[in-house]
């Protein structure tokens, strides 16, 4: 059965599929017979691969058929995953790295294509800490715009160098063994045919699955897999002077009539006709010399990229059912072994130095900031691994649907030309946002609902202007215009503005004994540093006013002041290195603020008030153990107002009480978890289960008989990190006897 990613794999393709003209064998004219010439005493032996997604890997097995029988292959064709394993093979791979290669392979590692979290900017890393969730969409005349595919194939070309041992631009008839890649253009809906190029692009482009992963952008063409035009490329094989073809057909089968169920699957099997008709055709240009290897795959699927190891070894049996064919084509052992040594052979290391760092056809984003955030830099050799994350770090930025690069060598200059496509969907970005609470009681549900707008590059320095709000239990809306100082973004300038209105409970024991209003405007100038991507600092001068009304509750509680002055110097500091901040299973975080209340800037008092928090998470394996803190008071001799206090509990913050039982002039946090993640999948980042043990000590309450003092408590939990935000389900116990089961839904309140 097929798994919903599949599914909708293939469902969105039904657009592309319309496209795609009937005539699907037309071959592009780069298509030619200039081979490597083999022995006249023998015919010359090319593979035909098929496209097949995670299928492909049954490829890898009849390699290793193949290779035992002493068949010598001259020229491989390949369409998508057989691209992949063939482009592999023609770089000289063996068979056992592929295998290595394929083992570490997951869904998670081809398709997550933000770089590691702690490599993106503060100003991204910050949007972890609001509701917001999922991708931005464009905005463009007043009209949303969507991104061209699910995934744009950044991170599956950090994978796809891996499988070649020879980079840059190649004409592919100079490989060890010559190869040739098919590809669809979308325009046209004619097979193009690569045979030269740079292997990882070309592997990209070949697979690029309509709707699902975006389409590659070749001399004008708009290419994706080529599953829809030759996904069995005999014809491409017999092109490059075969005289015998072996080809081995791993595509999805047509699905059954109980299984056409609903708009996907019917999408699905549109495609899988489309692409079993060009294999029908393929296969009827056969000659009776050549071979034909179907793997028995049964239910595996074209998404099953977290199995490629067992679906790899089912290519072993179908290859041994031709086995007396294959001896037929057999070489002596010393031939044999002579032929894989030349085809093996690893290319010396490149050891030349970037003259030049290029970044071509920019419009908006200025490529001095772009190059200030590679490791890669001229007058030195390119390290691969520090390249790839360059890559994907600038894709990480925001600006772009695409990022690539390609080596130009000229006249004794070299350079790395940078091939980062901006987003066509953009310069301005909407996001929206969900927080949904609830420990079960009458008075504690809430839920949140957010969007934001965010305008980019608005001058050659990169500023940005956001604007956010918020409606439901807390209501906001905020503004802030963010404009670096230099090209690098080493410092910055932030005026923002911003209105507020909350609840607020007051407790007595386990009592809510009055509610209130907060209504706060403020208006902020903060000057900045950022530490590159480990954080910034932020000082600034933050006036406004605060309104507390009594809602529910006595009359005796209701505060003195009916409006507060506000007027401070306001200082913070943000570290941060987490891997992932709802589940983080590695890195640290670190917080510091301090908030200096001041008569002389319009306050109505002077008092100093500070803040810090921290976080840090190590794994072994599944298992991941994850410390933290907060903290606060007052700063010097003068007392908090209680306006000032600090408002704690709930769900992991001193879990067992509710949302904001907890009311004091200081605070002091601790808490020690473990979680072990019980699920993968593609829809969820992970599952999760877990405990905590917590404990604070807390000052002086505002009201008689609320806890305070030293408080101990514990959580158990079950969690998922979703597509829009964490959900928890939890149950949370006081040693005082409070206690109570939550539920949230995006961030925690």
């Amino acid at each position: 059965m097929q798994t919903p990613l599949c599914k909708a794999l293939a469902g969105v393709g039904l657009l592309a599929a319309t496209l795609i003209a009937t005539g699907a064998h037309a071959a592009d004219a780069a298509m030619d017979a200039g081979a490597k010439v083999t022995p006249a005493k023998r015919p010359k032996i090319c593979l035909a691969l098929s496209g097949g997604g995670a299928r492909g890997a049954a490829h890898i097995g009849v390699l290793k058929v193949l290779e035992q029988y002493r068949v010598p292959i001259d020229c491989i064709a390949g369409t998508s995953m057989g691209s992949l394993v063939g482009a592999a093979y023609a770089t000289g791979m063996t068979v056992q790295e592929m295998d290595e290669i394929t083992g570490a392979i997951t869904t998670e590692l081809l398709f997550k294509e933000n770089p590691p979290r702690e490599e993106l900017s503060m100003q991204r890393k910050m949007d972890d800490y609001t509701l917001l969730f999922g991708p931005e969409l464009g905005l463009v005349d007043k009209k949303l715009k969507f991104p061209k595919g699910v995934v744009t194939g950044v991170q599956l070309e950090t994978v796809l160098r891996k499988l070649s041992k020879v980079k840059g631009f190649q004409r592919f008839d100079d490989l060890a063994i010559p190869f040739r890649a098919v590809a669809t253009d979308l325009v046209t809906g004619k097979a193009v045919v690569f045979k030269e190029g740079e292997l990882a692009n070309v592997m990209r482009a070949s697979m690029s699955v309509p709707g699902a992963i975006a389409p590659a952008e070749f001399g004008g063409m708009i290419l994706v897999d080529g599953m829809l035009t030759e996904n069995l490329p005999v014809q491409v094989a017999r092109s490059m002077g075969a005289d015998i073809v072996i080809a081995v057909n791993v595509g999805t089968p047509l699905l059954k009539r109980d299984q056409l169920d609903g708009i996907f699957g019917v999408a699905g099997q549109m495609v899988s006709i489309l692409t079993e008709q060009n294999v029908q055709a393929s296969i009827a240009l056969l000659k009776p010399t050549d071979l034909l290897i179907s793997p028995e795959l049964g239910n595996y699927t074209t998404a099953d990229f977290d199995a490629l190891a067992k679906i790899a070894v089912l290519g072993e049996p179908a290859a041994e059912k031709v086995a007396g064919r294959l001896k037929g084509l057999s070489l002596p052992p010393a031939a044999y072994a002579e032929l894989r040594k030349r085809q093996t052979v690893a290319p010396a290391p490149d050891l030349r130095k970037i003259d030049e760092i290029r970044v071509v056809d920019l419009k908006r984003v200025n490529p001095e900031t772009v190059i200030a955030d590679m490791e890669t830099v001229a007058g030195q050799p390119i390290n691969q691994e520090a390249l790839d994350r360059d890559m994907r770090r600038i894709y990480g930025t925001g600006d772009f649907e695409h990022v690539n690069y390609t080596l130009i060598d000229g006249p004794g200059k070299r350079v790395l030309a940078v091939d980062a496509v901006e987003k066509t969907w953009g310069p301005d970005y909407v996001r929206f946002g969900l927080g949904l609470s609830s420990d079960f009681s009458s008075q504690s549900s809430y839920f949140n609902l957010a969007a934001s707008y965010r305008k980019t590059w608005i001058n050659s320095l990169g500023a940005s202007w956001r604007n956010m709000v918020q409606f439901g239990f807390n209501n906001m809306v905020a503004s802030e215009f963010y404009q670096p100082l230099n090209a690098e973004g080493d410092y910055f300038v932030a005026p923002n503005i911003s209105y507020l209105t909350r609840p607020v409970y007051l407790y007595q024991g386990r009592n809510n004994v009055a509610s209130y209003n907060f209504s706060s405007a403020q208006l902020g100038l903060a000057l900045g540093a950022n530490f590159k991507r480990y954080g910034e600092l932020r000082v600034g001068l933050v006036g406004g006013g605060l309104k507390p009304q009594l809602e529910t509750g006595p009359v005796l509680l209701a505060p003195d002041d009916n409006r507060i002055h506000q007027g401070a110097v306001n200082a913070t500091l943000l570290l941060d290195r987490l891997d992932n901040v709802h589940f983080p299973r590695s890195g640290w975080r670190f917080g510091a603020s301090l908030y200096s209340s001041n008569t002389g800037l319009g306050a109505d008092q002077s008092y100093n008030r500070w803040t810090a928090d921290g976080t840090a998470a190590y794994s072994v394996g599944d298992h991941t153990f994850n410390v933290a803190f907060k903290a606060g008071g007052k700063l010097g001799g003068k007392e908090l107002p209680a306006y000032s206090w600090f408002q704690w509990g709930g769900f992991l913050q001193q879990s067992g009480y509710k949302t904001g039982q907890l009311y004091g002039n200081s605070m002091t946090y601790g808490r020690a978890m473990y979680y072990h993640r019980i699920m993968r999948g593609t829809m969820l980042d992970g599952a999760y289960g877990g405990v905590s043990l917590e404990m604070g000590r807390y000052g002086v309450p505002l009201l008689p008989d609320a806890p305070s003092g030293v408080l101990t408590s514990g959580s158990l939990f079950i969690g998922a990190d979703t597509p829009i935000g964490p959900a928890y389900l939890g149950y949370g116990r006081a040693a005082d006897g409070n206690q109570s089961f939550y539920f949230f839904l995006g961030k925690a309140f």
